[in-house]
């Protein structure tokens, strides 16, 4: 598989990062007395332990540069040293603080059966099989978003809109200073999806390139079952998802 061919494949993987449930989450349908299994299902899955998912593929990596790439969004994970003057799982928290929810309820998790099987996944998949699927699975699929082509082929970057405009500020009364994460995340995405993307197309050997695509094949696989998972438990149906996608066209 070649350079092009695999980057192709890399980016439909990630194109079917999409989740029929979301427009309803951005549109303000989800229960704010539900919105509370939406948090904690997305921290104990992967949220808390992102940095050690990060670390992992770094000790793994044989490749210096892939190695630095790797240290750097570890440091800023796990201290927020670099830009967001915190740890991002503790920034993440600040979502259901600022929602007034019950932050007990984050201590001890019980991950739902398909939460279970996407956490498992990503530690197997982190542990076991080699840097250049845990580098892909971290920094292209857990990171990333359905929208990877655009930011990657766009030259000024993808439009963002204004704090003010966030699903939680608008639907849900948070206060902007709960969104220390979101902050963090506008300002240094850019560079962390170009450094992350180069690594992954510049060192990752021809013959790992059709294994990294299946690991990230399954993940997507895992992801939705996870995603529909969370949809159900919170109360949201197909029709609420298609009604939010209406009005927002």
């Amino acid at each position: 598989m070649d350079r092009e061919r695999f980057r192709e494949q890399l980016l439909v993987v990630m194109e079917g990062k999409d989740h029929w449930a979301w427009p309803a989450f951005t549109a303000g349908l989800v229960p704010k007395n539900q919105l509370h299994h939406h948090f904690e299902q997305e921290y104990a899955t992967y949220v808390r332990d992102f940095p050690i998912m990060v670390g992992r593929a770094y000790v793994r990596c044989p490749i210096p540069a892939v190695r630095r790439s790797l240290a750097e969004n570890l440091y800023e994970e796990e201290t927020g040293g670099l830009i967001a003057g915190g740890p991002h799982p503790e920034l993440f928290l600040e979502y259901p603080r600022g929602l007034g929810m019950d932050l007990s309820r984050f201590e001890n998790v019980q991950l739902l059966p398909a939460a279970k099987r996407y956490r498992t996944f990503l530690d197997e998949s982190t542990e076991h099989y080699g840097w250049e699927i845990a580098a892909a699975i971290v920094t292209i699929f857990v990171e990333g978003t359905k929208d990877e082509r655009e930011g990657l082929n766009s030259a000024a970057g993808t439009s963002i809109p204004p704090l003010e405009e966030h699903p939680l500020v608008k639907h849900y009364g948070l206060a902007i200073e709960h969104l220390a994460l979101t902050k963090a995340h506008r300002q240094v995405e850019g560079r962390h999806r170009l450094a992350a993307w180069t690594a992954i197309l510049d060192h990752v050997a021809p013959t790992r390139r059709g294994p990294v695509i299946r690991a990230m094949t399954e993940a997507v696989e895992h992801w939705l079952a996870y995603r529909d998972a969370v949809a159900e438990v919170c109360g949201i149906r197909r029709t609420d998802s298609e009604y939010s996608a209406g009005v927002a066209a």
